[in-house]
């Protein structure tokens, strides 16, 4: 399994590449479904990890206290 960063710089990639004019409609086609791919890919590990760091940021400072689970509870006042 590659990396975040290795799958985000194989998609910068990908859109350099598509920005070929001489690239065939097949391969333009390819390289937009492998790049979807990809994309989704990384929104989904995005969504993981900020729903980490939301988890860590709220937990209660005691075992009395209830966690919070908005990333950002006083702005939504």
């Amino acid at each position: 399994m590659k990396s975040f960063e290795e799958k985000l710089k194989r998609l910068e990639t990908i859109s350099e590449e598509m920005k070929n004019e001489g690239l065939s409609i097949d391969k333009s086609m390819q390289m937009f479904e492998e790049g979807m791919k990809i994309a989704k890919a990384l929104q989904k590990e995005f969504d993981k990890m900020e729903r980490k760091v939301e988890i860590l940021i709220n937990q209660p400072d005691t075992p009395e206290e209830k966690p919070v689970f908005e990333l950002f509870p006083e702005l939504e006042k």
